[in-house]
């Protein structure tokens, strides 16, 4: 039986009530945090920085992984691994020296992963995947939550499979923007890994029951 990995994104948390909501995740079925770095730069939106990671990691007794969506994110690679995070994701569009950053997030002893926006094909991995631990496949347009997912993430999802299994490699497929429990079966199905679930976890009636669902329909 397949797990598919839920990874609730912090993005979508009440930010007033913070400790709450991390703890919710720590209690619920959900594998990994994951957590939006913005710097309004790359994406125009800010969302936040090192000292909320610092508190969130405080309290998080899963897996941390964080999603830069900055320029230049080779900067804040030791950082990132100080604060916490377990799998650290850079954009491909971010990145001039992309094998030079992989390696140095796997020299920190963190996984390495690369995201890749709506409009990035798939081929671009094509001489590095056996270098990628995790392909973060943008279903949204990068910078704000809540938006709907792009039904052609399906097509990026069976291409990218195929590069994984013709390289022997062992990358996971993670799935980032408007995941709900009315796609998240036939992501699954097409071969995601690690589902990111945002807006559609947190705006919940009950979160934890939520988490529990998006589980049992993708197993």
């Amino acid at each position: 039986m397949k797990n598919t990995l839920l990874a609730p994104s912090v993005l979508a948390a009440d930010f007033g009530n913070l400790q709450r909501d991390i703890e919710m995740i720590n209690q619920s079925e959900a594998d990994w945090f994951h957590i939006d770095i913005m710097d309004g730069v790359f994406v125009p939106n800010i969302s936040f920085g090192m000292p909320v990671l610092e508190a969130i990691q405080k309290h998080a007794k899963k897996t941390i992984d964080v999603h830069l969506m900055i320029v230049d994110p080779d900067r804040y690679i030791t950082t990132f691994k100080k604060l916490g995070a377990d799998v650290l994701t850079v954009h491909y569009e971010a990145c001039t020296h992309l094998h030079r950053t992989l390696q140095a997030i796997k020299a920190e002893g963190m996984q390495a992963g690369v995201a890749l926006n709506p409009h990035t094909p798939i081929e671009v991995l094509n001489d590095i995947i056996q270098d990628i631990d995790l392909v973060c496949l943008m279903s949204v347009n990068p910078g704000f939550g809540g938006q709907s997912f792009i039904e052609h993430t399906y097509n990026k999802i069976i291409r990218l499979k195929q590069l994984i299994t013709e390289r022997g490699a062992a990358t996971l497929i993670e799935i980032d923007g408007g995941v709900t429990d009315q796609n998240a079966k036939q992501l699954a199905a097409t071969g995601a890994d690690v589902l990111v679930a945002g807006s559609f976890v947190f705006r919940a009636e009950n979160p934890i029951a939520t988490i529990q669902n998006l589980k049992s329909i993708t197993r």
